[in-house]
């Protein structure tokens, strides 16, 4: 089953249970799927599906600091929930240590030159994406090559 379908059917779940918040989500979810769809003419991926995923919680994570900040904690629970249910969907994490593996053999393959860090970046973002928080790998392969 694809992911967009097995998205699809979770929200047909949540309208039979009447599960409004978690409906909510997954609507906001294939709104965004179908906009690039009809944006691109395209049949997305499941790759394709993790991008817009990942890029939904990294939205909703900084909407989060941000209500935190405001002291609208209210407004950051609700975000709080949807990152929960639009995580369910994106693959399994890496762990620290298969992150380093991949960025240490990243290194070796381009060189510990800082000129190195855009090739070695555009080396490991397909191995990583939506199994790691690209931002912290970045922040992770400048101090290797620091």
């Amino acid at each position: 089953m694809s992911l967009k379908q097995r998205i699809t059917d979770d929200m047909k779940t949540a309208m039979r249970e009447k599960d409004s918040a978690r409906l909510g989500a997954i609507r906001l979810l294939l709104a965004a799927i179908k906009q690039r769809e009809v944006d691109e003419r395209i049949e997305l991926s499941d790759a394709d599906i993790h991008s817009i995923i990942d890029k939904e919680l990294k939205k909703r994570r900084d909407s989060i600091i941000q209500y935190e900040n405001a002291n609208r904690q209210d407004l950051a629970d609700i975000e709080k929930f949807e990152v929960g249910v639009l995580s369910v969907y994106m693959p399994a994490q890496l762990s620290e240590a298969e992150i380093a593996a991949i960025i240490d053999e990243a290194i070796a393959l381009h060189g510990t030159a800082s000129s190195a860090m855009g090739k070695i970046i555009g080396e490991i973002r397909p191995k990583l994406a939506g199994r790691a928080d690209m931002g912290k790998v970045s922040a992770l392969v400048k101090s290797r090559l620091a």
